[in-house]
């Protein structure tokens, strides 16, 4: 399949893997690349030596494109990017914070920048920055998310009419179908998470991958916006976080429940209960755990039964 995304990247499918904390290691990132997607690594839960040993073992495991997501407001980015550029990797996603920042330094080494929006005006500065692409996620989106609420089926044509450069879409895509209704949106590739968490190779706890299998229509929620927007699943610590919010907690409060780690406590340690799991929406259409390359098949094979389905309708 040939089109703005695949020819950008260097990859078959115009697939990309989601670099999420906590289970987007070398492992899952150097599958997802060989199945012919692009693989992300997630440094946003890496040390800057553990995403240097990522970034090696990647490279062993693959000699296609991958690239590395990094959210922005990690506390050693400098030392985050200055690895990157050492390391030659060739694509660099960033998230939750200003594209202009690093955008010149990165595309002066060779890189190509994609950016992270849940909006269109946060696309439009995307563009502005220089970056190569966007990623313009929806409300359905597990982890961190906007504040806006805008769902994906409204997002991407709203992005699309304003910016020229290339299009990703992301938020509630697990499936050939969904690929294929964001490609007709407007959108040039997708970004998949939450299939990908159900992953054989995702280095995620297989405890929290077997919740996400469990989870149905309801169980995830987005909450805690006074401090960063996550969309999680219900459990022990979401009832803290409701009853903190019964009793107007203040951001402090709600700042010192979360605590730190809390994410790697549920979703890497297999902490059920007082763990933050952070997952999408779609979670209530995953029922299965399997290899990477076999998510990049079925979706392919789905999206391309889906489009001559289409063809054939009768209106």
């Amino acid at each position: 399949m040939k089109n703005r995304i695949t020819a950008l990247f260097g990859i078959q499918y115009p697939i990309v893997q989601a670099g999420m904390i906590w289970a987007s290691g070398w492992r899952l990132a150097s599958a997802v690349s060989n199945a012919g997607g692009l693989g992300l690594l997630g440094a946003g839960s890496m040390y800057p030596e553990v995403l240097r040993e990522h970034i090696d073992k990647c490279k062993r495991a693959t000699s296609r494109p991958f690239g590395v997501n990094v959210p922005m407001l990690y506390p050693d980015i400098d030392k985050l990017m200055e690895i990157i550029v050492e390391m030659q990797v060739p694509i660099v996603f960033t998230s939750a914070g200003n594209p202009a920042t690093w955008t010149a330094h990165l595309k002066e080494k060779g890189i190509i920048v994609v950016h992270v929006v849940s909006s269109v005006k946060f696309a439009l500065k995307a563009q502005q920055a220089g970056v190569d692409a966007v990623v313009a996620e929806g409300f359905e989106a597990g982890g961190h998310n906007g504040r806006d609420e805008t769902t994906t089926l409204t997002l991407i044509p709203a992005v699309k009419e304003k910016i020229h450069i290339p299009l990703i879409a992301a938020g509630g895509i697990a499936t050939g179908r969904s690929m294929l209704a964001a490609m007709v949106l407007g959108a040039d590739g997708v970004q998949v998470g939450s299939r990908f968490v159900a992953s054989d190779e995702a280095s995620s706890h297989r405890s929290f991958k077997d919740r996400v299998v469990a989870a149905g229509e309801g169980d995830t929620q987005l909450t805690l916006k006074e401090l960063a927007p996550v969309r999680m699943l219900k459990n022990g610590f979401y009832q803290q976080v409701q009853e903190a919010y019964s009793r107007c907690a203040t951001p402090e409060e709600l700042r010192e429940l979360l605590g730190r780690a809390r994410a790697k406590r549920g979703m890497f340690e297999g902490d059920l209960e007082e763990g933050e799991l952070e997952i999408g929406q779609v979670s209530a259409i995953i029922h299965d755990i399997k290899p990477a390359a076999q998510i990049v098949r079925d979706m392919m094979e789905e999206f391309d039964t889906a489009r001559e389905a289409v063809r054939g309708l009768q209106f």
